[in-house]
């Protein structure tokens, strides 16, 4: 008898491995449903291990060949949504599920989707379930996809589940293309602004310095021109150092940004920012009403949605707002009192979730969040555009005007010079 490799979590939202005898995997799912688990991944040891063989064979017998996989096939979001999108009208029209991907898969144009639908399909037709076969390609479809298909699956409403998600993913990706494209402007200026400023700091500047040097004879230079031709000085002399200098600093960053701890205080002080802490704050909060309204409302257990919406929240401000929620919870408690202790949601918000729980339409309230968050979203880009074009425009003349002064003071003395 095969032996299986599970993972699930328990009522309390706690990770659980193990493994198990069995025939097949509904055996191993009828087993940890009776022992109160949630099953997230079941996967044949032995198979696994003859993967794993099969993988070292073919290194061992790959000889000259190039391998040039360079990981998983991985969909974009807007694929994924499309997909997700597709397969809810099809089903809804009747179609059954292996013809639904069948379907998508002929007229799937990149390959990387093809493929990921075609294995799919055939995980389908070997006796996988649909929230099984996605759950193989785990780089393209998350926690939060898998949760609420295993859901529609078990309500037998997975059309309608797949409807949802695909309208959540639609609204996710317009609230995130606003705040990207209200960054575009001020981060092209700011390149732009750069790139022109160290040309000039290191082609042309260097030469207003040798004419100072040779017309002033020794005399003294404005205080802004000595600090421009230093700085100059130091970009030709130490090129590679300044290089190396911007490179380190992106690389810096990067690697800051995966330290949670210190990611989360980064979060934090983009939250509370003057202008851009408005955007960021109300995009997070309608991406926790959305999230943890759409998931609540397919049929996901509170407890798992609170862990899912923790893991997607995009914010370590509000993941650790999240943990707290979710431990007040397990405690049997409602969510309202630790939302409002966290200090990061507005007091409506509070107002609305507490109403919901009272009511029993937590979801339908969360929705309602999330759509007025929406707008607020909008508002705040609005208003952060409209300041940022006049401080870029500021921030420029600053610069240019501090160049146009810093050369040509001295050509003022110069021009004086020669006169007498």
């Amino acid at each position: 008898m095969p032996v299986f490799l599970y993972t699930a979590m328990d009522a309390k939202g706690q990770e659980q491995k193990g493994k198990k005898e069995a025939a097949n995997e509904e055996e191993v799912q009828s087993f940890l449903k009776n022992q109160g688990l949630f099953p997230t991944s079941i996967k044949n040891a032995d198979k696994s291990q003859e993967k794993k063989k099969a993988k070292a064979g073919d290194k061992k017998n790959s000889g000259l060949n190039m391998n040039l996989s360079l990981g998983p096939a991985v969909m974009k979001t807007k694929e994924i949504t499309l997909f997700t999108r597709q397969m809810a009208i099809l089903l809804d029209a009747g179609l059954p599920l292996i013809r639904s991907l069948k379907t998508l898969a002929r007229q799937a144009k990149s390959p990387v989707v093809r493929k990921i639908i075609d294995e799919t399909a055939t995980a389908v037709e070997g006796g996988a379930t649909f929230s099984e076969a996605l759950a193989q390609h785990p780089a393209s479809f998350d926690k939060l996809f898998l949760n609420m298909v295993r859901a529609g699956e078990a309500a037998g409403k997975i059309e309608l589940i797949l409807n949802r998600l695909a309208m959540f993913m639609e609204k996710a990706a317009k609230i995130k293309g606003k705040v990207k494209s209200a960054m575009v402007y001020p981060i092209v200026v700011l390149c732009i602004a750069g790139g022109i400023t160290s040309g000039l700091m290191i082609f042309i500047v260097p030469k207003f310095a040798k004419i100072f040097t040779d017309l002033l004879e020794g005399a003294p230079m404005p205080a802004i021109t000595q600090v421009v031709l230093g700085i100059s000085d130091f970009m030709v002399n130490n090129i590679l150092l300044f290089v190396g200098g911007v490179v380190g600093l992106v690389i810096a960053i990067k690697l800051i940004l995966k330290v949670p701890f210190l990611r989360y205080y980064i979060d934090w002080a983009k939250y509370n920012m003057p202008v851009f802490g408005l955007v960021v704050s109300r995009s997070s909060i309608s991406r926790f009403a959305r999230t943890l309204g759409t998931l609540m409302g397919s049929g996901v257990a509170v407890l798992n949605a609170l862990i899912i919406v923790k893991e997607t929240s995009g914010n370590e401000v509000v993941s650790s707002a999240v943990v707290k929620v979710y431990d007040a919870v397990k405690e049997g408690e409602p969510m309202a009192p630790p939302l409002s202790a966290t200090k990061i949601f507005p007091e409506m918000v509070i107002s609305m979730i507490e109403v919901g729980e009272e009511t029993g339409k937590l979801p339908e309230m969360l929705e309602k969040v999330a759509d007025t968050y929406d707008e607020e979203v909008d508002n705040a880009v609005a208003a952060m555009t409209s300041m940022i074009e006049p401080l870029m425009i500021i921030f420029l003349a600053v610069i240019v005007g501090g160049l146009v002064i810093a050369l040509f003071a001295p050509l003022i003395t110069i021009i004086e010079k020669l006169g007498t």
